[in-house]
């Protein structure tokens, strides 16, 4: 068989770690086994009936029947510059705006825009699994930028500077992140953003958890910290974290006009617009109140801190407080080399294996993330499902 079959570019493309995590955990449970799943990246809770009644009734309008507007509903890009500005207060017109197939979409369209062959990316690590192919197949080049527990996972200046070179076009700058959960100060965002426009380059922020932020921590808006950086930043965006809403597929990116433009010709070769009742359930979601969002946030809450201290009960483990998002990110390393029911697993890969075949718990291992030695576990699960789930991994690491 001819080794071009099947395009390099895209041959060379990993699946999604987390996906095939969750998709694992459940075949084995439709093969009966309880397992208990910490890999999937979405809120356990129902999409808000509000939301759900606009799209049943958009569902009945004949206008949605047929094709849109490729960069999106007139009306839901109005409302996303007012929920911007109300949320982060970032003002942008509607024109600034594209709609896209979810977050992914998103952070695909503004790789295939922005770059050319050769351009590097520098991306703080651990980072989210999805970043780096899209990077790839616009041709740019990953650049990662190790950050540790220490630290707070956050990425400091002086380590950005020391991965910048004459190639580097783009940072992606996340906060809160996924998946680490860590949460930059407005201190940090604003030397990052000034050292990004002394030295021209993009800023790709992304937003998509916003208002997942706990305890003291706040979520600031780097554009807004830095005003300078807007002719040069890329906001990304979507309505899956913030409103339950991730099998809906709506995200948005926000840019200069040339960019927004590009990525919308982009789109309408690729995709079109995307799903009109679904647009009208992302308008209800993010013109509507934030009474669930304050609701889910709570739970959360109280699940990062038990989490937090059922995982640093472990020996050998190290898990820094999540400050955002809904993820624990622990240090693992301490536990690695140790024999488990006969086996010594090396790797968090290898542990995460071990786990899930011997304890029946699914976690993402930090090599889904560019990292070894730590792993993500969302703390996106019932409270029951989550004490039970640590337990056992308490009892097989003991």
């Amino acid at each position: 068989m001819s080794s071009d079959r099947i395009s390099r570019r895209v041959g060379a493309i990993a699946p999604s770690a987390t996906l095939a995590v969750s998709n694992k955990a459940k075949a084995l449970r439709a093969a009966g086994e309880n397992v208990i799943g910490f890999g999937a990246g979405e809120p356990d809770f129902a999409t808000p009936a509000h939301i759900v009644e606009a799209a049943v009734e958009a569902c009945r309008n004949p206008v949605n029947h047929k094709y849109g507007a490729v960069g999106g509903q007139p009306e839901l890009k109005e409302a996303l510059a007012a929920k911007t500005l109300r949320d982060s207060g970032f003002e942008c017109a509607p024109a600034d705006i594209l709609v896209t197939n979810g977050g992914k979409h998103a952070v695909y369209n503004t790789f295939a825009a922005l770059l050319n062959p050769g351009d590097e990316v520098i991306l703080p690590a651990p980072y989210w699994t999805t970043y780096p192919e899209p990077v790839a197949l616009a041709g740019g080049v990953t650049v990662p930028v190790l950050t540790t527990a220490p630290n707070g996972f956050r990425a400091t200046v002086d380590q950005l500077e020391a991965a910048r070179t004459e190639k580097t076009k783009a940072l992606v700058f996340v906060s809160p992140s996924n998946p680490t959960g860590a949460v930059y100060s407005r201190d940090e965002i604003e030397a990052i953003g000034k050292w990004a426009v002394e030295h021209d380059i993009w800023v790709i922020t992304d937003e998509i958890y916003e208002h997942l932020v706990y305890g003291d921590n706040e979520f600031h808006s780097l554009p807004v910290v830095v005003p300078e950086v807007r002719d040069k930043c890329v906001i990304l965006n979507g309505v899956a974290k913030t409103y339950a809403m991730t099998g809906w597929r709506v995200g948005w990116m926000i840019g200069p006009s040339d960019l927004i433009k590009a990525a919308s010709n982009l789109q309408s070769h690729s995709t079109s617009n995307v799903c009109n009742v679904a647009q009208a359930a992302a308008l209800a979601a993010v013109a509507g109140p934030l009474d669930a969002v304050v609701e889910m946030r709570a739970a959360f809450d109280r699940r990062r801190r038990t989490m937090h201290s059922l995982l640093s009960g472990i020996e050998g483990v190290v898990c820094p407080e999540p400050q955002g998002a809904f993820y624990a990110y622990p240090d693992l390393s301490g536990v690695l080399g140790r024999t488990f029911d006969g086996v010594t697993p090396t790797t968090t890969l290898e542990l995460a294996d071990l786990l899930l075949e011997k304890a029946k718990v699914a976690i993402v291992p930090g090599e889904a993330f560019g990292v070894e030695g730590g792993a993500r576990l969302s703390f996106a699960l019932g409270d029951d499902d989550l004490g039970e789930g640590v337990g056992r991994i308490a009892e097989f690491l003991s």
